[in-house]
């Protein structure tokens, strides 16, 4: 039987609950956030719950050894957590440079930082948590004790992620087999994966608030395996980590305000474009002329965002400035009735998953976690299961680019939370994952929503166009082949993809402000789930 055959078009609807929701790529981590919730856990602690069940059931987006950040929902107001860590002090330009490479490698030792996850979990469940950490952490722990059988993309994925790296030569990558494919394989889709070793380090994140990972014997079971291999992560860079609480970025569009975490992440590019966006013609359903403005106000916004986006301190552009209404307008004059080549704005003179989670207190949370690219770096440290992110991957190796590597500093991270209010009252978390279409995802949800008033699932479920690069743009298999004709017309190199997986994966709960009632979506291009009572 294959389980990735779907020969008929499938529909979900829109699923409405009272007490609470959980929204994600994963039906049993969903299901652990709901578990919380009916122990008289809060959006937070259920949030916790499934970020850390996530680790477990879905390993070839997210991990212990990964980053995360969350926007949360409490009491009307809007907090933002950046849990993203920092380069090694160890590693420099210079060092990797002196290994043979001219640009950063994406897999091994080289492109781990700081992992941060372990450390959200710890100070929201701090903060706004009403469990203890081993509370919200028993799903996820019973999950990697007894095991559970791998849903269809999931499965897809960890085959894909097998293949990749049984190409890797080193030492260093016999442990993420040793946890990953036990047996000499990938399981298969529906055959049951356990992790003892995952389990007892979560056990141990929870018993310790997470202080073990950063400070104890979690610590120094990294550290002795960066010696003994040649990395460059230390007991000292984890002990000196700590998450930071920053103040949510957003912009106004149409009356709605859109909230994203302000850089070192990506969000401020969705919000950029949709300033772009907004100074062009009413937009209008399935028109090639509104997808046309979409792409090119999404690539203007992009390219400077890659060119300039790095930790905010080290930026050469102000933020304000990249989401005022002036910038733009100045680039909303570009776009033009044809596709445009793109450079950086003139600087002014002078494999990641997420979940959603709301409660019946008005409580809601937009959360995010990433190893990066699929299962991370290859590196698994023996007997934890903890696999490290390779976020360190986007760094620059050349000096001039504001993103360029430096010890102890943030790279540009590409995973982002959002959120949605109106007149200063809650409509709800929202997100798309997946890596560089994750800002175009946002644009095209709130598009979807504001403009065409689309149901949550209905939002997510319209085919998506990805921008990759000059004039280049991917489109679903299911894009509407009129429109590819008539944006080809337009100079648009048109490339339509056999496959959605590329498209990211999004997750929304709405809440009605005056009943209470949340309504959710779920991708239907992943194994999602949205597990309401």
């Amino acid at each position: 039987m294959d389980y990735l055959n779907h020969p008929f078009t499938s529909k979900r609807h829109t699923v409405f609950a009272k007490k609470g929701m959980v929204a994600t790529s994963q039906p049993l981590a969903a299901q652990a956030g709901l578990e919380i919730l009916r122990k008289g856990g809060n959006a937070i602690d259920a949030a916790i719950a499934t970020a850390a069940a996530l680790t477990v059931l879905e390993p070839t987006s997210n991990g212990i050894g990964g980053d995360a950040f969350a926007l949360v929902w409490v009491k009307g107001e809007l907090h933002g957590l950046n849990a993203s860590g920092p380069s090694p002090e160890l590693l420099t330009a210079e060092a990797v440079k002196a290994l043979g490479y001219d640009k950063m490698p994406k897999l091994g030792l080289e492109p781990i930082t700081v992992p941060g996850a372990p450390s959200a979990w710890a100070e929201l469940s701090r903060k706004f948590g009403r469990l203890s950490l081993e509370e919200t952490l028993q799903p996820a722990i019973t999950y990697a004790e007894e095991g559970y059988p791998l849903s269809p993309i999931l499965g897809k994925y960890w085959r894909k992620a097998y293949n990749a790296y049984k190409k890797l030569e080193g030492k260093e990558f016999e442990h993420w087999f040793e946890t990953f494919a036990p047996n000499g394989r990938p399981p298969e889709i529906g055959e049951i994966w356990s992790s003892k070793a995952h389990a007892d380090t979560l056990r141990t994140i929870a018993k310790t608030n997470a202080r073990d990972f950063y400070e104890g014997e979690l610590a120094q079971r990294i550290e002795d395996f960066m010696v003994e291999h040649g990395g460059f992560l230390r007991k000292g860079d984890l002990a000196s980590y700590k998450p930071e609480w920053v103040k949510p970025i957003s912009t106004n569009y149409r009356g709605y305000d859109v909230w994203e975490i302000p850089p070192n992440g990506q969000g401020m590019v969705a919000l950029m474009a949709l300033n772009i966006f907004e100074q062009q013609d009413t937009p209008k359903w399935q028109n090639v002329d509104t997808y046309h403005q979409q792409i090119e106000a999404m690539k203007l916004a992009f390219t400077d965002g890659q060119a300039y986006i790095t930790e905010m301190n080290e930026m050469p552009i102000r933020v304000e400035h990249l989401l005022s209404k002036e910038y733009a307008s100045q680039r909303a004059k570009e776009i033009n009735e044809t596709a445009i080549d793109p450079i950086p704005y003139e600087l002014p003179k002078g494999g990641t998953v997420y979940l959603a989670t709301a409660d019946d207190e008005g409580n809601m949370v937009s959360y995010i976690q990433s190893n990066y690219m699929g299962f991370g770096s290859g590196i698994v440290i023996p007997g934890t299961g903890i696999s490290m992110q390779n976020r360190g991957a986007d760094f620059s190796l050349d000096e001039s680019h504001p993103n360029y590597l430096k010890p102890g500093k943030r790279t540009y991270h590409t995973i982002i939370p959002g959120f949605l209010t109106k007149d200063g009252e809650a409509v709800g978390p929202f997100g798309v994952m997946g890596g560089y279409m994750q800002p175009q995802g946002h644009f095209q949800v709130v598009i979807n929503t504001i403009d065409y008033l689309l149901n949550p699932q209905a939002a997510l479920d319209v085919p998506r166009w990805q921008w990759v690069g000059g004039k280049k743009v991917h489109v679903e298999p299911e894009f509407p082949g009129y429109l590819v004709q008539a944006l080809e017309r337009k100079g648009h190199e048109i490339q339509v993809q056999t496959d959605g997986g590329s498209f990211g994966r999004g997750q929304i709960i709405w809440r009605n402000a005056q009943t209470g009632v949340l309504a959710g979506g779920t991708e239907s291009r992943t194994d999602g789930m949205v597990a309401a009572w």
